[in-house]
Order: structure tokens, then sequence, then C-alpha cells
């Protein structure tokens, strides 16, 4: 590397030939080589510079429209959004307040129809009830009648005569008819 270094140094020794050469000092030939650059990026650069600014610019400014459109598009289906969830809490709490008053409803239906159910198996109670307790005084009568005509029957046999006999039993059938009668 010290050869290079060396070779470029050595350039600066050379005899001038006319006005042309190297400068060698650092400190006098960089600010002006900077400004020439500079010059020269400046005066060519510009453009392309400017355009290349320019075009970053809309980009940026298209981005940021989007970007508001986007924004705007999602306030909106935002907003359509909450108008939809009030909505639908609307209605729940209407299918709620409905459903209790429903429930209410059914329920007092179920306690009446329950009480009336109740109130016509007490009524087929006390109807069967009553009809047993006329079938058992009927069977009683029946039982008391036959033997009270049993035990006069046998009481007639065997103090009366054969046409007393007949007589009674005439009288008995009678009886026994007109009974019927009133039973049926």
């Amino acid at each position: 590397m010290k050869n290079v270094t060396d070779s470029f140094v050595s350039l600066g020794h050379w005899p001038s030939a006319g006005s042309f050469g190297f400068n060698t000092d650092i400190l006098a030939t960089n600010p002006i080589n900077l400004s020439v650059v500079l010059g020269v990026l400046i005066f060519f650069g510009k453009g392309v510079l400017s355009d290349l600014l320019d075009n970053r610019r809309e980009r940026i400014l298209n981005t940021i429209r989007n970007s508001e459109e986007l924004r705007g598009g999602a306030i909106e289906q935002l907003e359509k959004a909450r108008a939809r969830l009030r909505k639908v809490e609307m209605e729940a709490d209407q299918f709620r307040v409905n459903g209790y008053s429903d429930i209410e409803r059914e329920k007092l239906n179920l306690i009446n129809s329950t009480y009336k159910i109740l109130e016509q198996l007490e009524n087929y109670k006390n109807e069967t009830i009553h009809f047993e307790q006329q079938r058992a005084i009927n069977q009683v009568r029946q039982r008391v009648f036959q033997q009270a005509l049993q035990g006069a029957l046998g009481t007639l046999n065997s103090s009366l005569n054969n046409e007393l006999h007949l007589r009674t039993i005439s009288a008995n059938i009678g009886l026994f008819g007109v009974m019927k009668e009133i039973t049926d």
C-alpha cells in the first residue's frame, strides 16, 4: 500500500508542463473540488431530485388520501355496526320482555288449567262417592227387605193354613211389584 501512496505523492514533484498540473495540497484543493462537485450535482441533479421528491410527495399524499377514505369508510361501517347493535339490543330487550310476559302468561294458564283439572277431579270424586253410597244403601235395603221377607214368610208358613198362605203370597207379590216400580 505504501508503494501506491508513494506513486501519488511523487506525482506532486513533477515539474509542471505549462499550466496543467496536480496540486497535492489537500487543504487548498478540497473546497474547490467540493464546490465544483456540488455545483454539478445541483445543476444536473436538481431536476432528478425534484422529480424524486415530487413523486415521493405524491405517493405520500395519495397514501394519506387513501387512508382518509379508508378511515371514512371504516367510520361509516362502525356507525352502521353501532346502529345495528342498538337495533339488535332493542330487539333482544323486546324478546326478553315478551319472553318473560309469555312465560308468566303460560305459567298462569298452567296454574289455571291445573286448578280446573283439580276441581273436575274433586267433582268426579264426590260424584263417585255419592254413587257408591247410594249403591251401598240400595244393597243394604234389598238385603234388609229380603231378610224381612224371608222372616215373614217363615212365620206365615208355620202359622198359616193354605188359604191364608195364598192370600199373603198374593199381597206380598203385589207389594214387591210396587216397590220395584219405586226403585226403578
